[in-house]
């Protein structure tokens, strides 16, 4: 493909970058007087903005030219068509039947998956709206309003960042509350908050075996049954699994085991009944929302040309960045407090997705794959990281999100965080010149030994890249078309890297090693073999824990 054996549209992409790289932005904008509405696309109420990046038409042209090449209409066509496109594990993906409003049949190995998905679908509706309005309650006949979800991983951090995203559409009288790491401090702090009366745990684990998860899950049933005895785990335990033998001996009872399948990754997940606490917390009706959102822009990714789909467009400026300009960071920043965890979840969706070393033809790579992923909320992060990203030396390709009108308006409030999200973009492709800086410095009255002094100090490069989305609110359908963006986006930047998006082997090792260390830790095993260092620092903290 590239790399080594480099295509004929890799080495285009290379020539064009040779007569393109110098040029600047703020250069671009004055030469075309339209490049913001040239180059800014919409969805709905969702509009796409991004003419504050290094292209001009002949780069483009060379990027979807690349992406032909690489037969990446073909490959979303086989996304949506069911085939095995998880090639190492011979899985379809399928996080978009989750979401199939036009409930049109989808096929694995000859059937269509969609009767099932609907079937969970109707009983994740049931289910919800008996917790909220009562109906189904816990041991002691009380409402159950703490929800608590024990998942790690894509178990956890969708349904997180998704409740938070929809914080404004809780029931009121619902609480939710999320367990996902080992360490103790998470679980106990939980714990100390709620009630064993009104508390509902969703055990969220495929297999029913992960550690993390089922040692959360037991720590909080000898709570339960503590407090209410053993015949209470049935009405305030259910389980996200398809492992109904051990959902039972967990004592759940498996009428109210929810299942899902594995053509359905775990970072992809939350479209699932692993959206339950989301379900429970918004209401169904939201929670299809949400769905709606996905679905709409699912229809975009699939039917729209490639010179105006929104993930394909991303993919490709983000390819340009990473495998040209050699830059391999990216910062998604939200503009709404609601969004806070949106980066911390597109970390996983991204870097378990795309940080792959060895391609689908079994070979090892050797051009860079999925960038590094940070981010936060704005305006917090323009008073830390954004210091970086305006004047240091690493160039940071940054998404915008923003929703223009707030839940919340009060005063100014929202006015204030719109014009700071739009001056950041402009202030970073514009940048400011010494020139421009001596002469502020000099209108403020300062003397030409500070002006020289000061200068380079308060001048800033510019040509630094952004995209800034704008959404109309943040309710649940533009949640559910924002994350399939962001979705289609990385499988589209995979399909260019010739990598499998779908698989998480590099997670594995870790895992088994700690299953290795754990009897040292806890003195049932000793003088195994490590390196130097494990073996000092496993001798050390037994020391320390004596």
């Amino acid at each position: 493909m590239f790399g080594k054996n480099k295509s004929k549209a890799w080495r285009q992409l290379e020539s064009v970058y040779k007569h393109f790289r110098k040029t600047e932005m703020k250069d671009l904008f004055a030469q075309d007087k339209l490049r913001g509405e040239r180059y800014s696309e919409q969805l709905d109420t969702m509009l796409v903005d991004y003419s504050k990046n290094r292209f001009d038409d002949n780069v483009l042209k060379a990027l979807f030219e690349l992406a032909r090449e690489r037969g990446l209409k073909e490959k979303i066509d086989d996304m949506f068509s069911g085939k095995k496109i998880n090639a190492t594990e011979n899985r379809a993906v399928l996080h978009i039947a989750l979401r199939n409003r036009g409930n049109t049949p989808i096929y694995v190995d000859g059937r269509d998956v969609m009767p099932k998905i609907n079937a969970t679908l109707e009983k994740m509706k049931d289910f919800s709206e008996a917790v909220r309005l009562g109906r189904f309650t816990g041991y002691t006949g009380k409402k159950l309003t703490n929800i608590v979800n024990i998942g790690i991983g894509g178990s956890d951090l969708g349904p997180f960042m998704a409740c938070e995203a929809l914080r404004y559409y809780w029931a009121k009288d619902i609480k939710c509350w999320f367990i996902s790491n080992i360490d103790g401090t998470g679980c106990a702090e939980v714990l100390n908050k709620i009630d064993p009366e009104t508390t509902l745990f969703i055990v969220a684990s495929k297999t029913f075996t992960t550690i993390e998860t089922l040692t959360n899950a037991r720590t909080c049933r000898k709570w339960l049954v503590d407090a209410l005895g053993e015949h209470a785990v049935a009405k305030h335990f259910i389980a996200l699994s398809t492992n109904k033998e051990e959902v039972e001996k967990f004592g759940i009872n498996p009428d109210n085991m929810f299942e899902f399948w594995d053509f359905v990754g775990g970072r992809y997940s939350m479209w699932s009944a692993i959206g339950m606490i989301i379900a429970i917390a918004v209401g169904y009706k939201n929670f299809e929302r949400m769905l709606e959102g996905a679905y709409a822009m699912d229809r975009h990714f699939a039917e729209t040309e490639l010179e105006h789909n929104i993930p394909v467009i991303l993919a490709l400026i983000g390819i340009w960045y990473n495998n040209f300009y050699g830059i391999h960071r990216h910062c998604v920043v939200p503009y709404d407090q609601y969004l806070q965890y949106l980066p911390a979840y597109l970390q996983q969706l991204d870097m378990e997705s795309n940080g792959k070393s060895v391609t689908l033809d079994n070979k090892y790579v050797d051009y860079a794959t999925g960038p590094v992923l940070f981010g936060g909320a704005g305006t917090n992060v323009q008073h830390s990281f954004f210091q970086l990203l305006h004047q240091g030396t690493e160039v940071v390709p940054i998404d915008l999100i923003v929703p223009a009108i707030s839940h919340n308006e009060i005063g100014s409030h929202q006015q204030i965080l719109l014009a700071n999200v739009l001056a950041q973009g402009e202030a970073l492709m514009r940048g400011k010149t010494e020139a421009e800086t001596a002469e502020e410095l000099e209108a403020a009255g300062k003397p030409q030994t500070e002006i020289n002094r000061m200068k380079k100090f308060k001048s800033f490069s510019g040509n630094r890249p952004s995209t800034t989305i704008v959404l109309k609110k943040i309710d649940p359908y533009g949640l559910g078309m924002l994350v399939a963006m962001y979705e289609h986006k990385i499988y589209s930047q995979g399909v260019i890297w010739n990598i499998n998006s779908f698989d998480q082997f590099g997670v594995e090792l870790g895992k088994k090693l700690a299953l290795k260390i754990l009897p040292e830790l806890q003195g049932t095993a000793h003088n195994v073999e490590h390196d130097s260092s494990t073996s000092n620092l496993i001798s050390y903290i037994n020391k320390i824990r004596k």
